[in-house]
């Protein structure tokens, strides 16, 4: 778990730098604070948005939030304007109970609680990881990828 804990470390560091959350629950702020009080969401995150992930990565990803007519919601998280927020159960209604229910279990929480934390922290991550305000056309990259990525936005 090297990778993790060095990429939780650049987490909890920047936090212990910064005065105030930026962009408040769904920004940088919300993000160290959910991952402090769950570590295992970042890799429940990153397996999601990698593009080796059973979601499909950040594509796949979008074409759930089209198909459940949220994809206006997920295009503001990566473009570079205001993030606009979602609910648990928003998003439990775009992953579906079969993938919820898994994330759940990984994260050791009720499905309904694990859609809580992920619409808290899914907008400001993907927000993080397309500085651009655009996806690579080639997808987020695997997770190894997704991990030092996150590292390196998280030392900044």
């Amino acid at each position: 778990m090297g990778l993790l804990d060095s990429v939780l470390g650049a987490v909890l560091n920047n936090g212990d730098q910064q005065q105030q959350p930026q962009g408040g629950a769904g920004g940088l702020g919300g993000i160290i604070g959910m991952l402090a009080s769950n570590p295992q969401l970042i890799q429940v995150v990153v397996g999601m948005l990698g593009n080796n992930s059973s979601q499909g990565g950040l594509g796949g990803l979008a074409d759930k939030f089209g198909q459940a007519g949220m994809g206006d919601v997920l295009a503001s998280w990566v473009g570079s304007g205001q993030n606009q927020p979602i609910s648990g159960e928003q998003l439990s209604n775009v992953l579906g109970s079969d993938a919820l229910a898994g994330i759940a279990a990984q994260l050791g929480l009720q499905p309904q609680e694990a859609a809580g934390q992920l619409a808290q922290v899914l907008p400001g991550v993907v927000d993080q990881l397309t500085p651009q305000g655009q996806a690579p056309a080639a997808g987020l990259g695997d997770s190894n990828d997704l991990f030092g990525m996150l590292g390196g936005l998280l030392q900044k």
